[in-house]
């Protein structure tokens, strides 16, 4: 059968996020040997954790405060991990049944594949845009933590490349399409504005946390949004009697 247009765009999308995400990989990596992991470590966390946020607060918090972080380290982990439960239930209805569908789904369901996925208008573009963008990203992320990983700290600080960011900015392209309304814009300015003030106070994770429930205040109060349309109110002519027909 056919590829259609919207299948097409679904593909293209998913492997573009596939890799802006998959680049920051490198600067994983590296930083993870930089903070004591060896090679093999720094890879089966990227194969089991499978999840950026978490593996770069754990990378962080042992940089700073050695195995004795350990605790700490698992807990920010742990925190920033909870989103990939929440984007779980989002996406359950978009994946369907099926044991093994949904146990490959849970290894796959993270940021970019979430984003990606209910970005789309149909369900067959939900699916591709949810299963490409996770592989892509999967394979791209172990590949590139092994790079970063080897390369070491041959590339001195990470960050002057710019790799820190490729995931920010992928996310800001998926967003920016979607900010069309005032509530949504408020939704995402409110949020934003609220994690750039947790995040000098609040250990990693929490202020991602936060930041969602205010979203979801913002977003369920509707404050900005246009009223609901209720139609007018029936009149008593409007009423029929009986025997006669509308």
């Amino acid at each position: 059968m056919a590829r259609s247009t919207a299948d097409s765009a679904a593909i293209r999308k998913a492997l573009a996020v596939g890799l802006a995400s998959s680049a920051y990989g490198v600067s994983y990596g590296a930083l993870a040997v930089a903070a004591g992991l060896d090679i093999w470590q720094t890879c089966v966390m990227s194969l089991l954790m499978f999840t950026g946020g978490s593996q770069f607060a754990v990378v962080g918090v042992i940089a700073t405060g050695g195995v004795a972080a350990g605790p700490a380290a698992i807990a920010s982990a742990a925190i920033l991990g909870i989103r990939n439960g929440i984007y779980g239930i989002r996406m359950a209805p978009i994946v369907g049944p099926g044991r093994w569908r949904r146990l490959a789904a849970a290894w796959l369901t993270i940021d970019e594949s979430t984003a990606v996925a209910i970005g789309q208008s149909t369900l067959r573009t939900q699916l591709i845009g949810f299963w490409v963008t996770g592989a892509a990203v999967f394979v791209g992320w172990n590949a590139t933590s092994l790079i970063g990983g080897l390369i070491g700290n041959a590339l001195g600080d990470v960050r002057a490349y710019g790799l820190d960011a490729a995931a920010a900015a992928a996310f800001l392209g998926l967003l920016w399409p979607r900010l069309k309304q005032l509530q949504t814009v408020a939704v995402a300015a409110a949020a934003a504005v609220v994690a750039t003030m947790m995040t000098p106070v609040l250990i990693p994770g929490l202020p991602v946390l936060v930041a969602g429930l205010v979203a979801v205040v913002v977003g369920t109060v509707n404050w900005f949004g246009a009223p609901e349309f209720r139609g007018p109110e029936p009149q008593p002519g409007d009423i029929d009697r009986p025997g006669e027909t509308s």
